[in-house]
């Protein structure tokens, strides 16, 4: 296992608080687009939360009043129209590879979305396990607008199971903006909070995780995951094994002496 709280990133800001990761990106007066050298970064970073014993729950922030504008048109698409397929793939692969990073981490990520979350800034997003945002947040996956496919670094198979196979198509096909209140009403986003309350609110839910058996909500995600590609014989049967093995933890006892005593259980983890 290893400490992540004194991470140092180059591409993005990093703070760990109470075992939550607060990720902003840091590119604010351009909305926050990403780079080749921030994707790579938050892939690994993602990538080495799974070792990280002193962080249980990820929080992505928005940054001067957006959260993401997608690959950053200088720095990225630019260089994609002089590259060659092997060069294109190892990018496309590696984008890929953050989401699924972000998938295989272990840990609950809540996205906090405000203004602009486009391009991969709406991946990362879909992508989270929980999404709240503010009446103001616009989101699109606007890759077809710059004459690519709709599907770009997972959002064919997530996406569809999100918000259902006809919206996603209609997003994916058109490249349009979905506003805040068909993201609620679809249930791309789990709640609209004001502006002023957004960052406390989804920290708020961060608290709540992390002060559960956080263990077993390592379990729940990578069974949320994993059961996508299952038969329902086999997902069954691959929940009693998730689930025998948290019976096995000091949680589920503990859970079960706070119950006999009326009392609030406290969760170590383990």
């Amino acid at each position: 296992m290893s400490a992540m709280a004194k991470l140092k990133p180059k591409h993005f800001l990093w703070q760990v608080d109470g075992r939550v990761a607060k990720i902003r990106l840091d590119r604010p007066e351009r909305k926050n687009p990403l780079t080749f050298d921030s994707y790579a970064e938050l892939r690994d970073t993602f990538r080495d939360l799974v070792y990280a014993d002193d962080v249980d729950a990820v929080v992505f922030l928005p940054n001067g009043g957006n959260f993401c504008s997608g690959g950053d048109v200088h720095d990225i698409i630019g260089p994609l129209v002089k590259m060659d397929m092997k060069q294109l793939l190892a990018f496309t692969r590696m984008t890929g590879d953050f989401v699924k990073a972000m998938l295989n981490c272990g840990k609950p990520i809540i996205a906090a979305i405000d203004g602009v979350a486009v391009g991969a800034g709406a991946i990362i997003a879909m992508a989270s396990d929980i999404r709240i945002a503010t009446p103001e947040a616009k989101t699109a996956f606007l890759f077809t607008r710059v004459g690519l496919a709709g599907c770009d670094m997972g959002a064919c198979a997530i996406l569809p199971r999100v918000i259902g196979q006809g919206r996603a198509a209609e997003l994916l096909y058109t490249g349009r903006t979905m506003n805040a209140a068909e993201g609620e009403r679809w249930g791309f986003y789990n709640r609209l909070v004001e502006p002023a309350a957004l960052e406390a609110d989804a920290l708020d839910m961060a608290a709540r995780i992390v002060s559960g058996p956080t263990f077993a909500h390592g379990i729940t995600k990578t069974q949320l995951n994993q059961e996508w590609s299952m038969g329902l014989d086999q997902a069954i049967e691959a929940e009693a094994q998730a689930q025998a093995i948290c019976m096995q933890t000091g949680d589920f006892e503990r859970a079960y002496n706070a119950f006999v005593a009326k009392e609030k259980p406290v969760f170590e983890g383990n």
